[in-house]
């Protein structure tokens, strides 16, 4: 069978590569949010199903939870080893599940850079012994330090996971809502919508390092769902964007950035389609997700609430054990197969099918 890219975990290069493929064919590559192998698993299992590029990714508190609750986060050492196992355990299956996958660690702010430090100090040993990293992308989310700050702090870092071949996603602007124990909930309204000139400005500065980035814009997203009408979606900054940087410096490609929405759970149909025709390559999904494997586990123990009960006596019995009911790898399965069903819609809503 033809196959556009390689298995495993794309990195180098080829990432650049994957999101200017999405680009050319008008689709975007679902950036989901992991906090263990069952949501890992069932990424990769939905990715290899509909044959399409995935990104998987891990907040800070992901990364913590992979490592386990249990451990001291001091100098952040639980999300770093989190993280790095969390990406080991990818590099190990992703060529077994037959995915292609960019490994991404999702919003990093000031605070949490110490994490991001340990894990460009772990990429770099890994690029030594095997000449790639064990991360595709790091993104730094400094969009609450000023512009100037932003972007001098953002090259320092590229700087060097260029060296390593590594993408580096920022973001510009602020997504609404809280994430990961940031709350951008009562945020001032124009910073939910990132000016054409600061993105050129972000742009000019990165591109003397290396073209390997792609920009989180903000054009009203708020982490979450909220009710309709609540949250003020603008694409057509998106837009307007494209058409000022290919404007200004002179390009002949209509869509010279590559874009990221944020926020991408409960959007509509129409909203994830205009977004994409300007030239958004990854989308962000979480909230959703979430929603989508609690249900899944949910309705298992709403149906099953009288084999649950005790270990052994159900209505079939007295005496008969219960244990194929209350066994976790039994509803932690339905919890997976929920989030897979909800992760497909996504992947036809982002015209992410059979890409590969």
């Amino acid at each position: 069978m033809y196959k556009k890219f390689p298995f495993g975990v794309a990195t180098g290069n080829l990432v650049k590569e994957i999101f200017e493929y999405a680009k050319e064919n008008v689709f975007s590559i679902p950036a989901v949010n992991v906090i263990g192998s069952n949501t890992i698993n069932a990424v990769m299992e939905t990715a290899a199903e509909v044959n399409s590029p995935v990104i998987i990714q891990l907040s800070n508190g992901g990364a913590i939870f992979n490592a386990g609750k249990g451990l001291n986060n001091e100098k952040q050492k639980a999300a770093i080893q989190g993280a790095i196992a969390c990406a080991m355990h990818i590099h190990e299956l992703a060529l077994y599940y037959k995915t292609t996958v960019i490994l991404h660690t999702d919003h990093c702010s000031k605070p949490f850079l110490p994490w991001i430090d340990g894990l460009i100090e772990a990429n770099e040993k890994y690029y030594k012994s095997f000449g790639k990293t064990l991360f595709s992308s790091h993104m730094l989310d400094l969009s609450q330090e000023s512009l100037k700050d932003n972007i001098n702090i953002c090259e320092q870092y590229f700087d060097r996971m260029n060296k390593s071949k590594m993408t580096i996603e920022i973001e510009l602007g602020v997504t609404g809502g809280e994430e990961d124990g940031i709350d951008n909930s009562n945020i001032e309204n124009n910073k939910l919508y990132t000016q054409p000139e600061e993105v050129a400005y972000a742009y000019e500065r990165l591109m003397k390092i290396s073209d390997n980035f792609i920009i989180a814009a903000s054009f009203g997203n708020v982490h979450g769902v909220y009710r309709p009408g609540n949250v003020k979606l603008r694409p057509e900054i998106l837009k307007n964007t494209q058409e000022y940087i290919q404007k200004k410096f002179h390009f002949n490609n209509t869509k010279p950035v590559s874009l990221v929405f944020h926020g991408g759970s409960g959007s509509s149909d129409k909203e994830i389609q205009k977004a994409i025709s300007y030239g958004v390559v990854k989308m962000n999904v979480d909230t959703d997700l979430q929603y989508a494997f609690t249900c899944g586990v949910r309705d298992y123990m709403n149906k099953n609430k009288e084999y649950l009960k005790k270990q052994i006596g159900n209505p079939k019995g007295e005496h008969i054990p219960n244990k194929k009911y209350y066994d976790p790898r039994i509803w932690l399965r339905e919890g997976e197969k929920s989030f897979k069903r909800i992760l497909k819609k996504y992947f036809e809503y982002m015209n992410n099918i059979n890409t590969l």
